[in-house]
């Protein structure tokens, strides 16, 4: 399996750097990092993420790490990162669809 990132994942990624970086550059680079890490996991086990609750579509995942979700779609031989956003919000269903166009 092959991971793709989409515009949308890299940007929010690029958004929680800039975030956690007002406070703690170098932390910021790690956990930027951990996150893309974590999200590697799902290579050999597309399916290890739970479903997203707000969709309940079998193919949408998404992993947590810490207080963050990456939202994922499984694909035939490939997996698309669509989002990656602070746990606590709900998933913007309109930026997965966006990404996936």
């Amino acid at each position: 399996m092959k991971i793709f990132w989409t515009k949308e994942a890299l940007l929010r990624l690029q958004e929680i750097e800039e975030y956690i970086s007002r406070d703690n550059p170098i932390g910021a680079i790690e956990f930027v990092d951990k996150l893309i890490t974590v999200a590697e996991t799902i290579i050999d086990n597309p399916r290890k993420g739970r479903i997203v609750p707000e969709l309940s579509l079998e193919n949408i995942r998404e992993l947590l790490h810490q207080n963050y979700r990456i939202v994922y779609l499984v694909k035939k031989n490939s997996i698309d990162i669509l989002t990656v956003f602070e746990g606590h919000q709900l998933l913007k269903k309109e930026e997965i669809f966006k990404s996936n166009d």
